[in-house]
């Protein structure tokens, strides 16, 4: 067979690829630099990502994707074709088939610009799986079983949670809150209590360091660097973990509110199934220290966090691009 295949979990914040028999191949921000004198774009993902906050006013770092959908078209269309030519290496007799995750929430609208975006950056077919089912795949959740399994995919720009039996979603719900909120309710909060601007970098790299969902015992600490907003001059300040839980607080609270519903308009057999299971979390955000632990006290249902879990959307999406034909039906939807 010649025809290759990709799998992609578009992301709002990072693109990652997977080819079959090689796995992730490709781990990169979704983050586009373009040159506004001549429209021409200038680099993707990595180094794109080292010039956010530091490009001279002729340069601008662009993320396309905004809560997990396209919001602009042509420079998606131009990261989408830059990934496809890295994965596969240059010369190519054959389009690749090409599948793409997508939030379970977006509209039939948002839908065809993905499809109509992987086309035209050079795919031969384009396949959508909603992230919910690839990240359970991904998970190595038995997902054709006649059980009830419950998957809490927490991305860059959504947060999904959806009881999949036979293949098939049971209940759904999806909330537009995801890493990138965290990072600029903690550029915020900072903000507020120290007096003190940082950029979306500085506040990802708190949120990873010292970012919890539940307080800590034992605090974590971290020196911050930025501007100081009465002065103007660069200033340092130490926050701990508390000050990120804090700041967090009303996002956590939409995606635990999010579950809630999810699990309210379960049926009872499969929500005893999903007692006895747990509630599996995936997604970059789900590494964010405790968040299993907070879910699993706010709805009194055991949750893990799903082994590599930043990569099952993406390992779900390949697995299920290797196995089209049984996963065709209860599943993806060609455009």
């Amino acid at each position: 067979m010649f025809a290759k295949r990709i799998g992609i979990d578009l992301g709002t914040t990072y693109t990652l690829v997977h080819l079959p028999k090689r796995g992730i191949v490709i781990n990169e921000p979704s983050v586009v630099a373009i040159s506004l004198t001549d429209k021409k774009i200038l680099a993707v993902g990595n180094e794109a990502k080292e010039m956010v906050g530091r490009t001279p006013e002729t340069i601008v770092a662009i993320k396309p994707l905004k809560d997990g959908v396209i919001a602009d078209y042509k420079t998606t269309e131009a990261m989408l074709r830059y990934f496809v030519n890295k994965a596969l290496g240059g010369v190519r007799l054959f389009r690749p088939e090409v599948m793409i995750a997508v939030p379970a929430g977006i509209t039939s609208t948002e839908r065809r610009a993905v499809t109509d975006a992987t086309i035209a950056a050079g795919a031969k077919a384009a396949y959508i799986i909603k992230e919910p089912v690839a990240a359970a795949i991904g998970a190595d959740i038995p997902i054709g079983s006649a059980s009830g399994h419950m998957i809490i995919d927490i991305g860059g720009g959504t947060a999904e949670m959806a009881v999949i039996s036979l293949g098939g979603i049971v209940a759904i719900n999806s909330v537009r809150v995801g890493g990138n909120k965290f990072d600029a309710a903690i550029a915020n909060y900072i903000r507020k209590k120290y007096n003190l601007a940082i950029g979306e970098r500085t506040a990802e790299e708190i949120k990873i360091n010292i970012g919890s969902a539940l307080y800590l015992e034992n605090k974590l600490v971290m020196e911050i660097k930025g501007r100081d907003i009465v002065s103007g001059l660069p200033r340092i300040v130490t926050a701990t973990s508390d000050d990120v839980t804090d700041a967090i607080q009303n996002e956590l609270e939409a995606i635990v509110t999010s579950v809630k519903q999810v699990l309210q308009n379960t049926p009872p057999e499969l929500a005893a199934d999903i007692m006895d299971k747990g509630m599996v979390l995936a997604g970059g955000s789900s590494l964010l220290r405790n968040i299993d632990q907070l879910l699993a006290r706010t709805t009194g249902v055991p949750a893990y966090v799903a082994d590599e879990a930043l990569f099952c959307v993406a390992k779900g999406t390949g697995i299920a691009l290797e196995n089209l034909s049984s996963y065709k039906r209860s599943i993806l939807a060609t455009n």
